[in-house]
């Protein structure tokens, strides 16, 4: 990330808005976005204790067509592990882009359509800002022939996080109490035609609004208007990703790294580990059988220093074993914690590991991911 808004960088519907709040503007994949407004533990807390605002338009928008839904639901199934044959209508749900080698290309969302709101054959997809190019080239060349995939640069994405946003939404939609987390569906907000999903990044619970650009800043007033709510930047979104124990890409999983290895096989559907038949199944379900040679884990450092992105870690005798994927002090855990890989036969909690620190090692323990109790909302059976 770069200070300062540089011309070259794209912008999204809501860049007035964050220098009219104050916000201070990096380069983030490509876009110049608020990094903070009021500051990034601030910014976090208020998430944790109220609810946030998050621009996050930047991500890539897709709606993925294809002749029936059958037909698209093969198409896709073929190129993620997910089991999406099983969505009902408004169900989501988190999935990778895998490449021959089962490497992941991408970690996406996935939506079925609510009941009657787009024709059959018709999904929703979302996927990383600085890949969304990189996966359509690749969708396209891998998929079927009859399929389409569209990207709405027309369509901003709002988030709003944190125990508040559903009373904070349902002063203006009903649609709230209609929704468990991973659940979507059209709703009208001030006379906005708006897509919400109860999603999001933080660990929380929130929701995503899906609205035109051109009625973005409006709902982005309207709900930034309650006093429950503030708005809040990158540098928070990352904090309380981690403190969930939630991976970022081109971080804490790659093209290189397998789902398995970064402890992703929950985004592999029970009936495709038994049928296989997406990219990279031979690999990923070898893995399954036999176990991956490494393992993402969740790490807890002794001291407030932050142990950053890039950090060796090491055995008893100074050897390299694995390394820092992601890393900060975290406001609410009190604690240095941090993602990394390490050899399976450490990584179970509790397993001491040492990290390296400009020279200095500090000492750490293996633990339990997430860091901080996720409170997503289920909704009763």
């Amino acid at each position: 990330m770069a200070d300062g808004p540089q011309t070259d960088l794209l912008k999204t519907a809501l860049y007035d808005r964050h220098v009219a709040h104050g916000g201070r503007i990096v380069e983030f994949g490509g876009y110049a976005l608020p990094v903070q407004y009021k500051g990034i533990v601030a910014e976090h807390a208020h998430t944790r204790d109220a609810a946030s605002l998050f621009d996050v338009s930047h991500m890539g928008q897709v709606v993925v067509t294809g002749p029936d839904h059958a037909t698209t639901i093969a198409a896709l199934e073929a190129l993620t592990p997910a089991d999406l044959a099983s969505l009902a209508p408004g169900d989501m749900r988190y999935t990778v882009l895998l490449n021959a080698d089962g490497g992941i290309e991408d970690d996406l969302i996935i939506t079925r359509p609510a009941e009657g709101q787009e024709p059959d054959g018709v999904m929703y997809m979302v996927v990383n800002a600085a890949r969304k190019h990189h996966d359509l080239d690749l969708m396209r060349t891998h998929g079927a022939a009859d399929i389409t995939y569209d990207l709405r640069d027309d369509l901003a994405l709002i988030a709003l996080q944190g125990p508040q946003a559903a009373e904070v939404l349902s002063r203006h939609t009903d649609i709230i109490g209609k929704l468990g987390f991973m659940q979507a569906g059209p709703a009208t907000i001030a006379g906005v035609a708006v897509n919400v999903s109860r999603s999001g990044y933080t660990g929380e619970d929130g929701f995503e609004l899906s609205v035109a650009n051109t009625d973005a800043p409006k709902i982005f007033d309207l709900l930034a208007a309650d006093d429950r709510v503030e708005p809040a930047g990158l540098g928070a979104r990352d904090s309380l990703r981690l403190e969930a124990g939630l991976c970022l890409y081109g971080h804490d999983m790659n093209d290189a790294i397998d789902p398995v290895t970064a402890g992703l096989i929950f985004a592999i559907g029970k009936r495709r580990r038994t049928e296989g038949g997406f990219a990279g199944a031979d690999t990923v379900l070898s893995r399954i059988a036999k176990g991956p040679d490494d393992k993402r884990v969740g790490i807890r450092f002794e001291g407030r220093q932050p142990v950053r992105e890039g950090a060796e870690l090491v055995d008893a005798n100074g050897n390299v074993i694995g390394r820092i994927t992601s890393g900060t002090f975290a406001p609410t855990a009190q604690a240095s914690i941090a993602m990394g890989y390490v050899p399976a036969d450490i990584a179970s909690e509790g397993e001491a590991v040492t990290a390296m620190v400009r020279g200095k090692p500090i000492a750490g323990t293996i633990a339990k991911m997430p860091f901080v109790q996720q409170r997503y909302y289920r909704k009763p059976a």
